[in-house]
Parts: C-alpha cells; sequence; structure tokens
C-alpha cells in the first residue's frame, strides 16, 4: 500500500504561479494551432526536484501528482511542497521523505517497477527512456552491461519520484517543446556511494555529451543525473529564449544555499513561429564543386532539417569558374542543426552568417469543395487584406489528372471557389 502524504505548507497550485498579464498582438499567428513551449533556464543547474518544484510552481497541481504517483509501487513515502526565498526569489521547494533503508536497484528492478505500474504509456515510456539514459551512462563509466548497473542515489526512491513527477509535470501542463539554456555545472569535489568524485561527475558528462555545459565557478555540485537525464529527453538547447507569448514563469528550489538564486527557471508560453517583423538568420556559403543533384538533395534535406527557406544563386568564382551561391533562412536558435547539415552534405569550408529582417504575411491553409474534388488553397494576408489566393500545386496536379483536364483550369477554379468563401468573389 502507497501512502501519500501532501504537504501544502501554504503552497498551492494558484498561488505560486507568476502570471505576467495578457499580451494583445496585432498579428495572428502562422499556421493556426497554437503550441505550448517552455524555456529551462539553467543557470545554477538542474535536479529532479528542482524541476518538480518548478513545475508546481507553474499550475502543477499536488493532487494530480498525489494520484499519478499512487499509480507505482514504492512503498511508503511523503511528498512535501512548500515556498521557500533564494536570494529574494520565491520558489517551491520539493521534497520526498522516504522511511526505507538504502536500497540499490538495477535498471532491471526500475523498468519492472514502471512496466508493472498503472502509469499512462506515455509517462512510462518516458520515464523509462529517461532511466535508460542513465544505466547506459553509467554502464559505460563501470564498463558493465546496463543491466548489471546497480543505482545508488538514483535508484532511492526519492530519485525515481522525481523523475516520473517531472514527466507527470510535464505532460500535466501541456508543454509540446522545451527549450533549454547551457547548463551550469559545478566545481570541486563531491562524496557518492562510489567515493569521492570529481565535479561534474563522470554520469553528468556522459549524460550531458554534446550537450552546451559550462563552469559557473560554483563550487557545489550544481547539475545531477536525474536532472540532466530529463533534461536531455526533452529539451533543444538555445542560448536565446526562443519567440514565445510569455504566460507563467515558475521557480523551482534546490537544497544547497549558494552564492546565487539556487533556483531553476521556467518559462511557459505559446509559441510564436513566424510574425511580422521577426529577426532570421541568413547563412551563405559558395560551391563550385558538388554535383546538381547532390545540391538539389541539399535543398531537401535543409527544409526537413528545419530551413524556413534555400535557395542557389549562379555566381561567378576566380578563374571564371561557374558556380552557385547556396543561401539558407533560419529561425533565431535553431541554426545549429542546419549549419551541421550545410557542413555535412556539402563541400564547403566556411558559412557567412548575419541577422536579417523579416517582413512575412499571414497566411492560413483552406480547404474548398470544386466540382473538381477537395483542393487545399493558401490564403496571404497583410494589414487584414488577402494579398495572394494560391492553390495547392499536388491537390490540382492530382485533380487535372483524373480529370483529364489542363492544370491551369483547376487552379483557376480553385482560386474562383476560394475567392467566393472568404469573400473576394
Amino acid at each position: 500500500m502507497v501512502t501519500l502524504k501532501v504537504h501544502f505548507a501554504g503552497l498551492n497550485s494558484h498561488s505560486s504561479n507568476r502570471v505576467h498579464g495578457k499580451i494583445s498582438l496585432t498579428h495572428r499567428y502562422m499556421g493556426g494551432s497554437k503550441m505550448k513551449i517552455a524555456y529551462f533556464n539553467c543557470f545554477a543547474g538542474i535536479s529532479g526536484d528542482m524541476i518538480v518544484g518548478a513545475l508546481i510552481d507553474l499550475g502543477l497541481p499536488l493532487e494530480k501528482l498525489e494520484d499519478e504517483l499512487g499509480k507505482i509501487a514504492l512503498g511508503n513515502y511523503e511528498i512535501k511542497a512548500r515556498p521557500v526565498l533564494r536570494q529574494g526569489i520565491s520558489a517551491t521547494k520539493f521534497d520526498v521523505i522516504s522511511q526505507e533503508q538504502k536500497v540499490i536497484r538495477t535498471w532491471s528492478n526500475i523498468r519492472e517497477l514502471i512496466e508493472d505500474s498503472k502509469l499512462p504509456d506515455k509517462i512510462k515510456a518516458d520515464s523509462l527512456a529517461i532511466f535508460k539514459r542513465i544505466a547506459e551512462a553509467e554502464a559505460k563509466i563501470h564498463k558493465k552491461a546496463v543491466d548489471q548497473v546497480h543505482f545508488h542515489e538514483v535508484g532511492a526512491t526519492d530519485s525515481i519520484v522525481d523523475v516520473i513527477s517531472s514527466v507527470i509535470g510535464i505532460d500535466y501542463l501541456d508543454i509540446k517543446k522545451i527549450y533549454s539554456s547551457p547548463v551550469a555545472t559545478g566545481i570541486g569535489m563531491v562524496k557518492t556511494e562510489h567515493g569521492v568524485l570529481p565535479l561534474p561527475t563522470p554520469a553528468v558528462l556522459e549524460i550531458l555529451a554534446d550537450a552546451p555545459i559550462y563552469s559557473s565557478g560554483i563550487s557545489a555540485e550544481l547539475t545531477t543525473p536525474t536532472g540532466a537525464a530529463v533534461l536531455i529527453q526533452y529539451a533543444e538547447f538555445s542560448k536565446e529564449i526562443p519567440q514565445m507569448v510569455l504566460e507563467k514563469t515558475g521557480y523551482g528550489a534546490g537544497s544547497q544555499k549558494l552564492e546565487i538564486p539556487n533556483v531553476l527557471r521556467i518559462l511557459t508560453g505559446e509559441a510564436v513561429e513566424e510574425v511580422s517583423g521577426a529577426e532570421v538568420l541568413l547563412i551563405e556559403t559558395n560551391i563550385d564543386d558538388v554535383p546538381a543533384e547532390i545540391l538539389g538533395y541539399t535543398m531537401e534535406s535543409l527544409m526537413e532539417t528545419g530551413a524556413l527557406d534555400v535557395w542557389f544563386t549562379p555566381i561567378e568564382m576566380k578563374k571564371n569558374r561557374p558556380a552557385v551561391m547556396l543561401s539558407v533562412l533560419v529561425s533565431l536558435g535553431s541554426e545549429e542543426p542546419v549549419i551541421d547539415k550545410i557542413f555535412s552534405e556539402t563541400s564547403t569550408l566556411g558559412l557567412r552568417i548575419s541577422k536579417q529582417s523579416r517582413r512575412v504575411a499571414e497566411r492560413e491553409t483552406i480547404k474548398v469543395d470544386t466540382p473538381l474534388g477537395k483542393i487545399r488553397v493558401k490564403v496571404g494576408t497583410y494589414k487584414g487584406k488577402v494579398i495572394s489566393i494560391a492553390p495547392e500545386y499536388e491537390d490540382c496536379k492530382k485533380a487535372a489528372f483524373k480529370q483529364g483536364i489542363p492544370i491551369k483550369e483547376v487552379y483557376d477554379l480553385a482560386r474562383k471557389v476560394a475567392a467566393e468563401k472568404i469573400g473576394r468573389g
């Protein structure tokens, strides 16, 4: 029987939320549906309890957490959430109080616990992925098979609750995409079940391989394996806060008293992907020795990687050699995968990168019923006026082949029906 005691300590899921006000924008979002995103600001590192504290601060109800945690058999323990101050910043401190003796669980033990639980499938899958990542890191460090890895601190009830609670909170708050700042790590040494280890610990370094980290010069363990593993499971790294309509900010407190606020700050809001006046990056390079078919593939690959637009311009290089200039537009904060793709797919040795202002019309794709069938039409508006009605090529091609008529006639009919539908007929 699992006993969970939730201590509110003056905290509830509403009082801790920091709502910065509604923002009224004169433009509409492009793409129609609004996506909730989050930005993890890890200036003081990250740990499992800090993540859960910040999610509670953002509105995760403790009752919900209690109900969900009751679906996994972890024994008797208490969870507590209380408001604290860290260098003058109000934050939520999340604690798990367990009376169990030291339990050393293996990856197999934890996997069985989660698989046998009554947690929703998505919560199970994400929790298993996080613990598997930790197990693989430990296996590599200790040169053992993954199933032979013994968790010490990470296998304790509080760490398991921290990880699963983080997954529950992200799902409950309906956060669809997470971005993160580079992660601060401590310096010095720390006592563990394996003995005294350098900071960052080997497990943290292994988990955060390929992620941007930095030393803040603080002699303390700022980032833990559980915090690092949860972050890596969900986050895309960005030095800059992604464009969003900011709704709430949550602060989750760490246990240590530091010279800086020992908190994880999470910002949530609605993503703003492309708005009038947005700044983008223009990436350019000159290429004179790549076959045309590979350039064509590169263009498609860059678009799939996240480029906003890609084009080639014929140019003449030294010694009168014909060449092309590859130009790529990409959103701020999304450039690294695109840059990696350019270097891997072309022969270039250098790129020119500059910030550009970009004005874009609002666009919306609608479906219109025509005598030839349903056809998607992209409608562009600027300053409230319809400036473009563009039928989708693939739909028009399909209708033209099916009816045996020129595609131009399909385009004309689709434009006419769309214009009537939006009141321009």
